[in-house]
C-alpha cells in the first residue's frame, strides 16, 4: 500500500492534538431550516453507531449526544489516525411555537435529521374582520340578554 507522507500535514495534526485543550464533547456541524410547517435540523455524524445517539428534550432545550468509538485489534500499528473518536454534543433552545411532543429523528448516510413540527398555535392563520354594524348589533343583543337576566332575578 503506497502512502504519501507530507511532513507538514503530519506536524499540523500532531500540533493540533497537543494544543487541543477541548477534551470534552465535540460540536457537530449542522444545518437548520424551515420547510413549511416543520423545522429540520441536519447534523453531520459520520461513523456514529445509531444506537449511541441520544436525543432528550427538557422543556424547550433539545440535547443531542452521540459517541464514536474507533475499533482496533490487538497489536495494531497505526499508519494514519485522523478520525476523532469520543462524544459529540449539540444543544438547541427551541423557544416557543414548536410541538415538542411530535419531534422525530432519523439517521442515514452519516447525517442525523431531526424534524421539529410547528405547533398549531404558531401557524399563520386568517382573522375575520367584522363591520361596525355587526358590532353594534352584537352590543344590542348583549344588552338585551343582560336585561333578561336582571328581570329573571327580580
Amino acid at each position: 500500500m503506497a502512502m504519501n507522507f507530507d511532513p507538514f500535514r503530519e506536524l499540523d495534526r500532531v500540533a493540533g492534538a497537543f494544543l487541543d485543550t477541548r477534551r470534552g464533547p465535540r460540536l457537530m456541524p449542522m444545518d437548520l431550516y424551515r420547510d413549511g410547517d416543520h423545522y429540520v435540523m441536519a447534523a453531520d455524524l459520520p461513523g456514529i453507531d445509531p444506537g449511541s445517539v441520544d436525543i432528550d428534550i427538557d422543556g424547550q432545550l433539545l440535547t443531542i449526544r452521540a459517541e464514536r468509538t474507533l475499533t482496533q485489534g490487538e497489536g495494531v500499528a497505526w499508519l494514519a489516525k485522523e478520525r476523532e473518536s469520543g462524544s459529540f454534543l449539540r444543544q438547541l433552545n427551541l423557544g416557543q411555537g414548536v410541538d415538542t411532543e411530535n419531534i422525530t429523528a432519523n439517521y442515514a448516510n452519516g447525517v442525523l435529521s431531526v424534524t421539529i413540527p410547528v405547533s398549531e398555535k404558531a401557524k399563520p392563520r386568517k382573522i375575520a374582520v367584522g363591520s361596525g354594524a355587526e358590532q353594534s348589533d352584537q352590543g344590542q343583543a348583549l344588552d338585551q340578554s343582560s336585561t333578561l337576566q336582571v328581570n329573571e332575578a327580580s
